[in-house]
């Protein structure tokens, strides 16, 4: 490939298909997540970042190095791997001191960071502590989030949105009911945030409904809220912002009840009842011609007749 004055021209088909699943699409690819540990880490930090990364593979980059840098402070870093690797998410551990254990959860758009939030770990169980059997690679969770933060405090709610972003998986038409086996549950509750993952088996229930069971299967987590870099208002509405071919065209004269009836209203021009087509009877037959006034006049008079 080639660079000029800010355009890069491909040279070989093989780069051209590369710069294609680059560029900006309609329906975009799965988010690639960059999970990596900073400069100095610790045993708990290091065993989390293993552990989140096994959620979200496919869609994640481990990085095994150390990396040297304050997110927070310098994120150029951050940027240039996001660029190398295509990744829009990101989950950065460190341990020091004065935040021992720390997991910074972050998102970019357009290849510059977006927000950030940092949440210590105060308990932890790996995969490996919890012996049961888990789910497949790849599987696409269930998000539940419970707390009435979530709804009303606004770091909570972009938390809630961060997370849902990082773990959601791939965008799928349709789901088939045994698919559904992975549950992550999100809690805030006191100033902390307990994340727990689950699986959910189908138990006989001597009905056609199947009887659900939750089995915890790792790994879980106790954090508490620390740091945050939240974009602005107009950046974030900017980053949300859908292409005109996507969004739903609406319909005239069709409306929605709270329930999601749908309600359609018809617009009719003014009938002529004189013109209305009525059952087609003998009786109710239209005659023509002289004929059919002469029996009228006849009929009329025998009429008469009866009545008198």
């Amino acid at each position: 490939m080639k660079q000029k004055e800010g355009v890069i021209k491909p040279k070989t088909k093989r780069a051209k298909r590369f710069l294609d699943n680059r560029a900006p699409k309609l329906t975009e690819n799965v988010k690639n997540a960059m999970i990596m540990k900073g400069g100095n880490t610790s045993m708990t930090v290091t065993q989390a970042l293993k552990d989140i990364y096994a959620l979200k593979k496919p869609s994640a980059v481990l990085y095994k190095k150390k990396n040297i840098t304050r997110p927070f402070e310098d994120s150029s870093s951050l940027e240039f791997f996001s660029k190398k690797t295509d990744s829009s998410l990101f989950l950065f551990g460190s341990h020091n001191k004065k935040r021992p254990n720390n997991l910074i959860f972050g998102r970019l758009f357009d290849f510059h960071v977006l927000d950030m939030i940092e949440l210590g770990i105060e308990k932890y169980n790996s995969l490996s502590a919890i012996k049961n059997s888990k789910c497949p690679e790849g599987t696409k969770p269930m998000l539940v989030f419970a707390g009435e933060a979530f709804d009303h405090d606004d770091d909570h709610k972009r938390l809630k949105s961060l997370l849902t972003d990082f773990f959601r998986g791939p965008v799928v038409p349709s789901v088939r009911l045994a698919g559904l086996e992975h549950v992550l549950h999100f809690t805030a509750l006191e100033g902390k945030i307990y994340m727990r993952s689950y699986r959910s088996l189908l138990k006989k229930s001597g009905c056609r409904t199947p009887r659900i069971e939750l089995e915890e299967i790792g790994p879980s987590f106790d954090f508490v809220l620390r740091r945050t870099h939240l974009a602005s208002d107009d950046l974030y509405k900017t980053a949300h912002r859908q292409p005109k071919a996507l969004k739903p065209k609406k319909k005239k004269n069709i409306s929605h009840d709270t329930f999601g009836t749908k309600f359609g209203r018809l617009h009719m021009q003014k009938q002529d009842l004189a013109k209305l087509q009525t059952r087609k009877m003998k009786g109710l037959r239209k005659r023509r011609g002289p004929a059919a006034a002469a029996e009228g006049e006849t009929s009329s008079k025998t009429a008469k007749v009866e009545v008198e």
